[in-house]
């Protein structure tokens, strides 16, 4: 049962990358941004807000950490996205994304303290491998040339600001708020920062095609994804249900090829796998008896040296 909720809500994840490519040309990206958060502040409020106010005390020495959360997992991750949707593919983006885990084990070295294993080297080395094979559709050398469109760079940046964000939320861990509560105390901060962006749109209007991609951003994704997502950990734990967002590429690049036509090409079928498979190198815990024996020889190594 909550094996398939997890996975449902992987779908429902899968589904972002499908509307960031439609509400390209429909909605302006600052203000899907704003809208899409709005939504989901003014569904959280009713449920949330009583018991932020009563805390309000405690939250105010630490707004400027939510500033910061807020302005890297919600403002400029999904803000990158919808601009990056303009000249990329559903497919790419998502794959992008899929480096999120691999980008927040290195950052995490540097923030937390953290030792890099071997096997986390070797992943990231397949999944980049097979990232710039599916980029530069099997031309590398043109890859490092001309460097990358720019709707795959924007993504890599979204991806790098979300990664960190995951980072600083395990360190800045604010423990006197619940799931819940740390998710409503971010969307209003992002709510606020982001009026800017829509004020400054060329158009504030959400058109008729606009609106359902809105309302599937700010409900499915924004609200009904993360209680499922909880609702999955605390049944799974936290191990087993993260090995579902493997799933999230594989989704977001079927649901691309039925909903938007787009192709998926040898590249892809070569590149995908690598991604995927180092992603999960990287964060596989049972290792092979010799690979551990290794691991162990070269921490016995780093701790008399």
């Amino acid at each position: 049962m909550y094996h398939f909720l997890a996975l449902f809500t992987v779908l429902l994840w899968g589904g972002n990358t499908i509307a960031n490519r439609m509400a390209a040309g429909v909605i302006e990206p600052g203000a899907m941004s704003f809208y899409r958060w709005f939504v989901a502040f003014l569904v959280l409020t009713p449920f949330c807000l009583p018991a932020v106010w009563r805390k309000r005390h405690q939250i105010k020495p630490h707004l400027g950490k939510i500033a910061i959360l807020a302005g890297l997992g919600m403002v400029l991750n999904q803000t990158l996205g919808y601009y990056a949707a303009h000249t990329t593919t559903a497919t790419n983006m998502a794959l992008i994304m899929a480096l999120v885990p691999l980008l927040s084990l290195f950052m995490s070295a540097q923030l937390l303290g953290q030792r890099i294993k071997g096997r986390a080297l070797v992943g990231t080395a397949i999944s980049l491998g097979g990232l710039a094979f599916m980029l530069s559709r099997g031309e590398l050398a043109q890859l490092f040339s001309q460097g990358m469109v720019l709707g795959d760079a924007l993504m890599l940046g979204a991806a790098t600001t979300y990664a960190l964000y995951c980072v600083l939320l395990k360190r800045w861990s604010l423990a006197f708020l619940t799931s819940w509560q740390m998710v409503y105390v971010q969307v209003s901060v992002a709510v606020l920062l982001l009026m800017p962006l829509l004020f400054n749109a060329q158009s504030q209007a959400i058109s008729a095609d606009a609106l359902p991609i809105v309302l599937y951003a700010g409900l499915a994704i924004s609200v009904l994804a993360p209680w499922l997502w909880i609702r999955s950990i605390e049944r799974l734990g936290a191990g087993n249900a993260a090995m579902y967002m493997n799933f999230l590429p594989v989704f977001s690049a079927l649901l691309a090829s039925i909903m938007l036509d787009e192709q998926l090409t040898v590249f892809h079928a070569i590149g995908m796998p690598l991604v995927l498979g180092g992603v999960i190198i990287a964060q596989i815990q049972r290792l092979p008896g010799w690979w551990r024996k290794e691991e162990q020889r070269q921490e016995e190594v780093e701790r008399f040296s």
